[in-house]
């Protein structure tokens, strides 16, 4: 029997299957050969502590906020055409039910968790709602601007995305295709902000000089000043057998010395474990953040001076708020890891931490000699975990392994859009946080096998991996016109799954001469009015958010979403958990 029929109730939910599937899939991973397969109670549920009516895949992504990411780089909210917000709830569920066991093999009482899909979707809108929050100290709100996905189109019709980090490379690149370096110059900053706004306005120049070169020209201006090129088709598919992640035992350790578990009651799973993070952009301060909400101790290592994204705007009370958004409450240890001294630095860390994390560029632990076989010769019960783009699945010379590359080689870029639309990445970090969240869930199987076995191990997760956990169909997914939010007098109203399954008593409960008529119908009265009127009927459904700082007011989110305060000046998700001890019967 499976873990996921052990540990969830007998009939699962409907609207919560995948979620329940994919906890119950990475917990058969996390458990494999362990001798004790007993997760305990865990439970996933639909809206959770969020005050909406309908808790399915779509409704929730409308509700906290994610069609409205998603969303802007075409100018208005939009589904994700996969279950994309259910896989991420998924992980959070395996996360909170591994760190659970984990307590209990360390002398805990037993604890019950729960998460929800609309947890999960608050989770992966961290840094936009840090943003659409923030107050720059004018008293004035930071907002976004434009839109524009980042996808071009070549001159024989190929839809291709590019990717670099380097602005010389980027200038040399849009030279070879033509483009003088002012106008060059100006697409920059859009294309590198892009992670944070998901928009990207390029100048209509850049588009153009796409448009009047072949494949094979974009691809070799590519190749010869490093920038990736990516040719997106309409595949779904992720490449095959990609485990989400691995694990491999390092040598024998001496027993450690005994250590008391923790005598708080309220004491979160990990307290008492320590982890060391060295991690730029998203996926690995990911990774380290649910850590932290999970109860560890997470110290960052920075170059001197800090953390070059400290200084990414906005900025609010002297740091980035998207930054700070996946790492505050982390303490700081700079170091230039460049030097002898900055590498003791570390290995100093390490010899007191549990976990040592980063998603640093292929070979470069080799070359700063700070690889698994080295941090284990400091410290043999170590998990070293270690995120990258694409693992080894695309060979010895991957591309740069970024978020939106991940989409394109895993499938999500024509997955994550309806058919009917050209395929292309979302501007959302779809892969970047949920990579962050596999490699969590990674850490913790590392700690459960070495509180098994004494020994320490190295995990290893890619944006690659992590793409393909989402389930999606062989081919893309057809939506109709009440698939998708409608216009009402004052805003958006989406359906919820019930109401999307009976079309016909949508247009009866709304006075619609028939289904073809209910956007024209739902316009004349305000969403709230709807809402009352499809509740009644039995077809929850909720109203679509078109700004994020609209959370932090709304009643129905009081107990998901923590406002700014004196000590972090923006909004954010409170931690998507609830841990309860289990009582006997």
């Amino acid at each position: 029997m499976s873990l996921y029929q052990e540990a969830g109730p007998r009939a699962a939910p409907a609207a919560t299957r995948t979620a329940r599937t994919v906890a119950g899939d990475l917990l058969d991973r996390t458990l494999d050969g362990l001798p004790d397969r007993d997760t305990g109670g865990w439970e996933v549920g639909g809206v959770g502590p969020v005050g909406v009516d309908a808790g399915d895949e779509r409704a929730v992504q409308a509700a906290c906020g994610v069609m409205h990411v998603h969303g802007r780089a075409t100018g208005a909210p939009a589904p994700l055409a996969a279950d994309y917000v259910s896989t991420v709830t998924g992980v959070l569920a395996a996360q909170g039910a591994t760190a659970s066991l984990l307590a209990r093999r360390r002398g805990r009482p037993p604890l019950r968790t729960r998460t929800s899909l609309a947890q999960g979707a608050l989770l992966t809108v961290t840094q936009y709602l840090a943003a659409a929050t923030a107050d720059d100290g004018t008293g004035t709100r930071v907002t976004d601007a434009g839109t524009g996905l980042a996808t071009l189109t070549t001159a024989d019709a190929v839809r291709v995305e590019i990717e670099t980090l380097d602005p010389e490379a980027w200038a040399g690149f849009w030279h070879r295709l033509g483009v003088p370096p002012r106008t060059a110059g100006r697409g920059w900053q859009p294309f590198q902000t892009r992670f944070g706004t998901a928009v990207c306005p390029l100048p209509p120049e850049l588009r153009a000089a796409v448009r009047a070169h072949p494949l094979e020209a974009v691809r070799r201006a590519g190749a010869e000043h490093g920038v990736s090129v990516a040719a997106i088709g309409e595949a779904t598919t992720a490449p095959p057998g990609l485990a989400p992640w691995t694990l491999a035992p390092a040598p024998p350790a001496d027993p450690p010395p005994y250590s008391p578990p923790p005598t708080d009651p309220d004491a979160l799973p990990l307290a008492g474990l320590r982890v060391v993070e060295s991690a730029r952009r998203v996926q690995g301060p990911v990774a380290g953040h649910v850590l932290r909400l999970l109860g560890a101790e997470v110290v960052r290592v920075e170059p001197p001076g800090g953390d070059p994204m400290r200084g990414l705007p906005p900025v609010a009370g002297g740091c980035s708020v998207r930054f700070s958004a996946l790492n505050h409450g982390k303490s700081v240890t700079e170091a230039d890891l460049t030097t002898r001294p900055g590498r003791e630095a570390v290995r100093e860390l390490v010899s007191r931490a549990d976990v040592f994390l980063h998603n640093w560029a292929p070979g470069k632990a080799g070359t700063l000699r700070l690889g698994a076989d080295a941090l284990h010769a400091v410290n043999p019960r170590l998990v070293y975990a270690s995120a990258s783009g694409f693992g080894t699945a695309l060979g010895p010379l991957p591309p740069i392994g970024t978020d939106y590359l991940a989409q394109v080689h895993g499938g999500l870029a024509a997955a994550l859009r309806p058919a009917g639309e050209p395929p292309a990445p979302s501007l959302m970090t779809v892969t970047d946080v949920l990579g962050g969240l596999v490699l969590a869930q990674a850490v913790l199987a590392g700690l459960l096998a070495r509180q098994e076995t004494g020994r320490g191990c190295r995990a290893a997760s890619s944006l690659l991996s992590a793409a393909a956990l989402v389930p999606r169909p062989g081919r893309r997914t057809a939506l109709s016109p009440l698939d998708r939010p409608l216009p009402t007098a004052d805003g958006l109203l989406y359906l919820g799954a019930e109401a999307r399954a009976l079309p016909r008593e949508v247009a009866r409960t709304v006075g619609a001469t028939g289904t073809a008529t209910v956007g024209e119908r739902l316009r004349t009265r305000t969403t709230d009015a709807w809402l009352a009127e499809l509740r009644a009927a039995g077809l929850p459904s909720v109203a679509v958010r078109t700004d994020l700082a609209d959370l932090t007011t709304a009643p129905a989110f009081a107990r998901a979403v923590l406002p700014p305060d004196d000590r972090l000046p923006y909004a954010r998700p409170a931690a998507p958990w609830e841990f309860t001890e289990e009582t006997s019967q």
